[in-house]
């Protein structure tokens, strides 16, 4: 299963844009900061996320507010065909 969820804050997010069939897409970056244990020992994480909001839900990620804390769920996938990083594609959005 590939199913990702994070609490973050919008810190970047391009404008609302239109695939060649017409789907609306918005991209951005997620930025997450939270203290997690690891081997007993606390730890802080920081970390930012480039993420990706298509069709129905891009609306709802181009009108967040820029700094809210959201709650983002979606599924992890390659940029494109032949890269090695990864996109966070957000298919749920909810308030914190």
């Amino acid at each position: 299963m590939n199913r990702f969820q994070l609490i973050a804050t919008i810190a970047e997010r391009d404008v609302l844009r239109y695939t060649p069939a017409g789907i609306p897409i918005v991209s951005g970056k997620l930025q997450h900061e939270s203290k997690q244990v690891e081997a007993g020992v606390e730890r802080l994480v920081e970390m930012e996320v480039a993420a990706i909001a298509a069709g129905e839900i891009s609306g709802r990620f181009n009108q967040a507010e820029l700094g809210a804390t959201y709650q983002f769920t979606g599924f992890l996938a390659r940029k494109n065909r032949n890269s090695k990083s990864l996109v966070f594609h957000i298919t749920e959005i909810e308030d914190i």
